[in-house]
């Protein structure tokens, strides 16, 4: 690639203020007075105008309310987080914390959303950094400026879209380390912020912050639902481009077939929703393969786990288990069957006003049942599921909240999560699986390398569920013909 190659980016706090400093082993010993000044003018209004607020704008201000609310008279900094080196002068691809991303809508790095207490309630102000500067230079000679990674929108813009007022985050730190009073921050984002308030904030205080914003997201609104929907109706067009290509895969590796979900992510989304998990064969068993570089044989399954991101940072997470030559074996149909069986115990336990646990529950006694028939462990059931013993071989939960982040609301206390109670508007995901490693000389040799696992994205409901991505087979019959029908 060209570099911000000739100069050298400055950080935001000194890009107004200091030249903008040459790069080491650029081709160009400096700039001319002369060019300096050719470089100032001759440039058109670019100014947008009659901007209407962005799509979640109403979302965004109620959650605003709800959060000032919940903590009055205390000044509230939530960060977006700032761009991370990957290697050098590159950086990683910019994705915004989701606490800042689902109280403002914005993306941009080094954002701030900042609710100064009021008699009232608060002020809420979005701190930005504004269009880079053209008089001394920035955006032409800064690795981080308009010529060389795209137009900001000026802070006039800013306001517009996000519906509050909007200033220069180069100047925030400055102010909170003046500032007096209470103060809470989100930890983890940005370390300037977190600086400028060292001597103001408590972590406990601040954790207090933290889990609230992570409760607020376990029931969404419509506009979530929405972009969730968006996210499973792209992700089940990725997984049908992914069987259409099967043989491709099998002449290359996992790889082509991570790479063929991955476009479908990037030409209807913003990216996948987290690494995708392309895994054939007894890679099936590692449950979060993602080196994704082991063979697609006929006669395997693979196990495709994978989620497109909306660009509101909206992610789907769906996995199936499909024969790579198009039709079960009968080992594999009978791992795979159970695994559905239980998915759909647990698919039906899940409604308003059952427990969060009642689905994981009713997919695991499901499963414990089927070892125990096939004399795997020793019986009863009821000893099985108390001593655990069925977990040798379905590891995991059955499910976890899905939204902004793919395992969602993580922060949240145990009461109102793990053991609270859905209510409509939850979005879990309901995953069973069954996984048999190529080691396990516990098991029938037949069953060695088989791995299974089902998941769908369910919305509970006014009067019980509905299956977000009830677009892609279940049923093994029904993915043999899919499969059939999609490679002709």
């Amino acid at each position: 690639m060209t570099v911000a190659d000739e100069l050298n980016p400055e950080t935001p706090e000194t890009e107004s203020e200091e030249p903008i400093k040459q790069r080491k082993n650029g081709l160009y010993p400096g700039v001319s007075d002369e060019l300096a000044e050719s470089m100032k003018s001759g440039w058109a209004d670019t100014e947008l105008h009659d901007l209407k607020p962005i799509a979640q704008a109403e979302h965004t201000a109620r959650r605003r309310a709800a959060l000032s609310a919940r903590f009055p008279g205390e000044r509230l900094v939530v960060p977006a987080g700032n761009l991370k080196v990957r290697s050098n002068d590159t950086d990683y691809p910019f994705r915004a914390s989701v606490e800042y991303a689902y109280l403002t809508g914005n993306q941009t790095e080094d954002g701030v959303l900042v609710l100064e207490p009021t008699a009232d309630g608060h002020q809420e102000t979005i701190y930005l950094l504004p269009r880079s500067d053209r008089e001394n230079g920035e955006f032409w000679l800064s690795g981080q400026g308009e010529l060389w990674v795209g137009r900001r929108h000026s802070l006039t813009e800013s306001e517009a879209l996000y519906g509050m007022p909007a200033a220069d985050v180069r100047e925030l730190a400055d102010t909170l380390r003046e500032a007096t009073g209470p103060v809470r921050v989100v930890r983890g984002y940005d370390a300037g912020i977190e600086a400028a308030l060292t001597d103001k904030v408590t972590a406990e205080r601040d954790e207090e912050l933290r889990v609230f914003l992570s409760e607020a997201r376990l029931t969404k609104d419509d506009f979530e639902i929405g972009e969730l929907q968006k996210a499973v109706d792209s992700t089940v067009r990725g997984f049908e481009d992914v069987v259409k290509v099967l043989d491709k895969a099998e002449a290359t590796s996992e790889r082509y077939i991570e790479g063929t979900f991955f476009l479908r992510a990037r030409v209807e989304g913003n990216d996948i929703g987290y690494g995708t998990i392309a895994a054939a064969g007894p890679h099936a068993c590692t449950l979060h393969w993602v080196r994704n570089n082991g063979p697609v044989r006929p006669g395997d399954l693979l196990l495709l786990d994978a989620g497109v991101e909306t660009h509101t940072y909206y992610t789907a997470d769906v996995t199936r288990t499909l024969p790579i030559n198009g039709r079960f074996s009968e080992i594999q149909k009978r791992i795979y069957d159970a695994v559905y069986d239980a998915q759909e115990a647990g698919i039906a336990a899940v409604k308003p006003g059952a427990k969060y646990r009642d689905f994981h529950d009713a997919a695991q006694h499901v499963l414990a049942e089927r070892l125990v028939e096939w004399g795997l462990i020793e019986g009863p059931v009821e000893r099985v599921l108390e001593l655990g013993l069925q977990r040798r071989w379905t590891l995991h939960g059955t499910g976890h909240m899905l939204g902004l982040d793919v395992h969602d609301c993580a922060a949240a206390r145990t009461e109102t999560y793990v053991d609270g109670v859905l209510e409509p508007g939850v979005v879990l995901t309901v995953e069973p699986g069954l996984y048999f490693q190529a080691d396990d000389l516990t098991v029938p040799e037949d069953y060695r390398g088989i791995g299974v696992r089902i998941e769908d994205d369910i919305l509970v409901t006014e009067d019980g569920n509905r299956n977000l991505s009830a677009g892609l087979p279940r049923r093994s019959d029904e993915v043999e013909a899919w499969m059939a029908t999609l490679k002709g």
